[in-house]
Order: structure tokens, then sequence, then C-alpha cells
């Protein structure tokens, strides 16, 4: 071989043997852990959101991550034992949805990265120290669910400007829940409402808190959004239909719903997997700052409102992002 070829092809080796070992060095496959409410066939919209998120980040599934999904089915107190089996299991990062499994995550690792979704006041709820600066192990998204609750009821308002009382379907044994009611009670106070709390912790309270608020003349509902609703959407839902009672809810998961005002979470999830692909890349938990929602979303059931015999207000179908026919 001329020399100057042999040099050529010493050097195009030398570039080929480290590609060759790379290329056969096995991707790094991420175990993530998804803390979450409820079932995957509930929580769809929001699972897909965050698949998707890592897709386009170039993750591919069964490839370069695999999900180890939990659900508490509807009860909060499943939380630590779940977050302590994926703990067990050494996932790369837990991805929680809410108040209490954002709390459970927390306390079962102080090393796993933690990325939060729907906790309304992090800071508040001791999960992060600060939203610029989280500290610790924990980070992610935040969604303002107590702040929004006024404009809920003033939504409300728009849809039933006869109402005097509005109820509000609320857990309060959520460590979210009591400033979200005292949102309620000042929204209603300000608009001359009476607010009448329904207080509901387990799925057997759900009739008779609809009987109650029926019995009170109640004229219209706020529904929140937490573990025990979001298990039960559909009952919910069911009820507010045989009680004629206008509802607003706070997630497009309340299918068939009358009102649908709040973050949209799908988007929010697909969000979420910035903070993982960052994680992934080296990024801190603690040097990452927990961001506020951007994208709300209004959704209004014609079918709904004329199954109650509503007349939606004109101005208020131009402000909505959705309207289902």
């Amino acid at each position: 071989m001329h020399r100057g070829a042999l040099v050529v092809a010493l050097v195009l080796s030398s570039i080929a043997a480290p590609l060759a070992v790379d290329a056969q060095r096995p991707e790094k496959l991420y175990r993530i852990g998804m803390l979450e409410r409820t079932s995957t066939a509930i929580n769809a919209a929001n699972l897909e959101g965050f698949r998707q998120g890592l897709r386009e980040l170039g993750y591919v599934e069964g490839k370069s991550f695999v999900i180890e999904y939990r659900s508490a089915d509807g009860r909060d107190e499943r939380f630590p034992s779940l977050a302590a089996e994926l703990v067990r299991l050494k996932v790369d990062l837990i991805l929680t949805r809410g108040t209490s499994a954002a709390l459970a995550a927390k306390n079962a690792t102080g090393t796993i990265p933690v990325v939060i979704t729907g906790v309304g006041d992090p800071v508040g709820q001791g999960v992060v120290a600060s939203l610029a600066r989280p500290g610790a192990n924990v980070t992610g998204l935040s969604t303002l669910v107590t702040e929004i609750y006024a404009k809920r009821v003033g939504l409300l308002k728009e849809l039933v400007p006869g109402a005097v009382r509005l109820a509000a379907l609320i857990n309060m044994s959520n460590p979210a829940s009591p400033p979200q009611w005292k949102e309620v009670e000042r929204a209603t106070r300000s608009l001359g409402l009476q607010a009448q709390l329904l207080d509901v912790r387990k799925p057997e309270d759900l009739g008779p808190a609809f009987d109650g608020a029926i019995r009170q003349h109640a004229d219209a509902l706020v529904v929140g959004l937490e573990t025990l609703t979001q298990a039960n959407q559909r009952v919910i839902v069911d009820l507010a239909a045989k009680h004629r009672l206008p509802a607003i809810y706070a997630s497009m998961e309340f299918a068939g719903g009358l009102v649908v005002y709040g973050v949209n979470y799908p988007d929010q999830y697909r969000h979420a997997a910035s903070f993982a692909d960052r994680i992934f890349k080296g990024a801190k938990p603690a040097d990452l700052p927990v961001e506020q929602p951007t994208k709300f979303e209004l959704v209004i059931n014609t079918r709904t409102a004329k199954a109650l015999g509503l007349t939606i207000p004109p101005s208020l179908l131009l402000r909505a992002d959705q309207v289902i026919q």
C-alpha cells in the first residue's frame, strides 16, 4: 500500500474505532416513576402529554425511558406506600400530581429527583423552599389552583345571574383544600352570594353532599380538583346532571360537565418532560425554578347547558377556547 494511503487508512480507523464502540454502547434507559391520583384510563390525556414531551426531546419509550405508573385510585393515604415502592425500584425520577403526592415523594426520598405538577401552593405547603430556588430534590410546575377559584365563581355568576347560593364540593382533608375554600368564600362574598361547603372525604360522601346542596337550595356548584374528585369525576358529573345543578370544573377530565376553567394539564405534563430532560442531562432540581402555568382553558358544553335549560351568554361563548355542541 502507498505510504500516503496507509496513513489515511490508519487515521480513518482511529476515528471509526471509538464510533464503533459508541454504537455498541447501550443507551441509558431511564426509569420514571409516576405517582398519580387515578388510573391510566382516567389520566390518559396527561400521560400522553408527558410521553409526547419526551418524544419531542428525542426519547424513545422502551429504549431510553420506561414509566413505572402508580395510582392512588382516589385515596390520598396510599401515596406514602406508593412513593416508597418507587424508591425501592430505584427509579431515576419521580413525577407527581397534586400536593399529597408531592409531599409523599419528598418524604420518601432526599436523593431521587422529584418533578411536581398540579400543586397550587408549593411554597406554602412545604413542597419547595421557594419558587426561584426550590432547594433539595424537588422542582416542577405550580398550578395556581387556589387563586383561580375566584375566576370560577365569577364565571358561574355569569352563567346563572340569578344565583343566590353557591356550593363548593371540596375534600377538606387534603392540605391544599382549606385555602381554596377560603378563596371561594371570599369570591362569593364579593359578589353578594352565599357559600355552602360540601366537605367530601370518601366516595360515599358524594351522594349525600349533592342531596344537602339541593335541600339548602344551592343554585350552582364549584367542584374542587384533587384525588377524590378526580377519581370519581364520572359520578360527580352524573350527580350534577341528575340534580340539574350547573357546575364548573377544573379540568377536562370531567367530561360532559357544563363548564371547565383551569390549567391545561396535558400541556403542563408535556412541559414537565423538559424538567426530566434537564435533570437527566445533569441539572440539579434545587437549581431549576418552579414554573407557573401560562396556558389556561375555558371549555363550555352547550349540550349540557341545554339539558339544564341554561342560555350561555354570547360574550362567554366568544371567550371560550372550546365549545362542545
